[in-house]
């Protein structure tokens, strides 16, 4: 396939470039998201918090999955010779497709889970309401969006999504500052404004691009702004008919992703197995906790899914494709692996010792005397799954076939059986914590899966991608002596005082420091390829 933007290596480039500018717009926001909840802790209960953060939040993502996410693994397939004029048609199909969502959806947050008392959190319907309205609005966009990602035009997204979450944060905090009494309002209309400052920007931008001499030199397929509308097509198919049966099979796929994705969010919404306060609590704890994950892991993911597409064929035997392509997949993939590795490793075992301070310092005795420690260290070992599962997974359905894309569906509808009944059971048994192993062990087989498929993808070669997963003895020494000094820290020094904890904070700055320096004298090659690809100054849009 040849890939939209030119050549593999270019594409290699792109991706980078769109990782480091994501990584950054990810940084931003989950920064905003993180002071936004410390103010508004000091404002409105955590019982609103649990319903704003978990179960509106929960109807939105889940409009804006169903509606979105199958078209766009699909359309980010096109290449080259592919007729735009048909996958923008298939793209607005997202519009009818969310309003239908949407209805169902709000029926069902309002007439079949349990709602909040009026009098401890009042104005559910118009929240309700909102949330599922300004995802019908950022679904608007859509085609926008899967042209400016195809195209590799990183600044757009950066700059729209930044714009319109400092818009939602600014018009939280001083609602909830002069009016808190508004409750689910508040949020309500800062999460509309939100959508409706993302679907601006898109529209501005493309207003200005299309047609333009930039345009042109990008060779972009649309020359008109009509051409971005849906519309009949003369002797040709309105739609094309492999990438439609292409969307559906992701399609199929995306209703069981969802639902191991926020598997625990559904959990809490239909069973529930926790009250709204401790909802919240466990809400906090996730941002937390995901911090590095959602602003550094998901972007890659996303930036090299579209890498990966690009650079190989998909369903194809890699004997097929040609040997510089391929080995090159195998590269990136290994530094991939070994990166997020890495990171993963370093939150889970200082995670460990300073969860206890990160709760204290974030939302005082509220967080950090409750269940609070324990969940954030759990989390920070879930962390370290869901990077690597979300890297190879990234690989794996850049490279299935149709065939093996619903193969995979079938497990995964028995995977997410599955986890829904473990959710529910654990929570019984460990309460939040419940939850968060289930997400462990959900992540634990679907890694085992895409380590299988990659294993089997790369046996014909003499590339092994896989070997990212072997650390050397210095390093994981150094990461064992970290461990046991910062958790010795955490149990003598973290209660005794601002001196001692001073103490503590310095013991895991050197240890950190040390596992540091240990992992650039031992991974030279990681270390080239982090330099090169996301911080090389000659790095620039494409």
């Amino acid at each position: 396939m040849e890939p939209t933007s030119g050549s593999p290596r270019e594409a290699l480039r792109a991706a980078a470039a769109l990782t480091s500018w994501s990584a950054g717009l990810q940084v931003v926001f989950r920064l905003l998201t993180f002071l936004l909840n410390a103010f508004t802790l000091r404002y409105v209960s955590k019982e609103t918090i649990g319903v704003v953060n978990v179960r509106l939040t929960l109807l939105y993502s889940t409009i804006l999955f169903l509606s979105r996410e199958a078209f766009r693994k699909a359309c980010l397939n096109v290449g080259a010779e592919q007729k735009w004029a048909q996958v923008i048609n298939l793209l607005w199909l997202t519009v009818p497709l969310g309003v239908v969502w949407a209805l169902f959806l709000c029926w069902i947050w309002l007439q079949l889970v349990t709602i909040p008392d009026p009098a401890l959190i009042p104005h559910y319907e118009v929240g309700v309401v909102a949330f599922g309205l300004s995802a019908i609005v950022e679904l608007l966009s859509e085609p926008l969006w899967v042209l400016a990602q195809a195209h590799m035009l990183v600044r757009l997204k950066v700059i729209a999504e930044s714009i319109a979450m400092v818009a939602k944060c600014v018009l939280t905090v001083l609602c909830v500052t002069i009016a808190p009494h508004w409750g689910l309002c508040i949020f309500s209309l800062a999460q509309l404004l939100y959508s409706s400052c993302l679907l601006a920007c898109y529209v501005l931008y493309f207003v200005k691009f299309v047609g333009s001499q930039e345009a042109q030199r990008k060779s972009f397929p649309i020359s008109t702004l009509g051409d971005l509308m849906p519309k009949f097509l003369c002797h040709q198919h309105v739609l094309n008919p492999r990438l439609a049966i292409l969307t559906w099979t992701f399609y199929k796929q995306s209703f069981l992703k969802q639902v191991l994705t926020e598997g625990e969010r559904y959990v809490m919404t239909f069973l529930n197995v926790l009250n709204f306060g401790d909802q919240g609590v466990y809400d906090i704890v996730n941002n937390l906790g995901s911090l590095v994950a959602r602003f550094l892991f998901l972007p890659i993911e996303e930036s090299f899914y579209v890498f990966f597409v690009k650079v190989l064929e998909r369903g194809k035997d890699i004997g097929h494709q040609k040997r510089e392509d391929v080995s090159m997949a195998a590269t990136v993939l290994e530094m991939l692996v070994k990166l997020v590795l890495l990171i993963g490793l370093t939150i889970t075992v200082f995670g460990y010792s300073y969860s206890h301070l990160a709760l204290d310092i974030y939302g005082g005795s509220m967080l950090s005397s409750g269940s609070g420690p324990i969940l954030l260290r759990c989390y920070c070992v879930y962390v370290l799954l869901l990077a690597v599962n979300g890297v190879t997974e990234c690989f794996t359905f850049a490279a299935m076939s149709k065939e093996e894309v619903d193969r995979y569906n079938l497990m995964m509808m028995a995977l997410s059986l599955a986890f829904l009944g473990l959710s529910y059971y654990l929570t019984w048994w460990k309460g939040a914590v419940g939850f968060i192993l289930a997400n462990c062990l959900n992540m634990g087989f679907r890694i085992a899966h895409s380590l299988q498929y990659i294993s089997h993808y790369f046996k014909l070669s003499e590339n092994r991608p896989l070997v990212g997963l072997q650390l050397p003895r210095p390093l994981l020494l150094a990461y064992l002596g970290s461990a046991i000094v910062t958790a010795f820290s955490q149990a003598s020094l973290s209660q005794q005082g601002l001196m001692a904890l001073s103490v503590h904070v310095l013991l895991g700055a050197v240890c950190l420091i040390i596992v540091l320096i240990t992992i650039f004298f031992t991974e030279p090659k990681l270390v080239w390829f982090v330099r090169t690809q996301f911080f090389s100054q000659d790095k620039k849009e494409t």
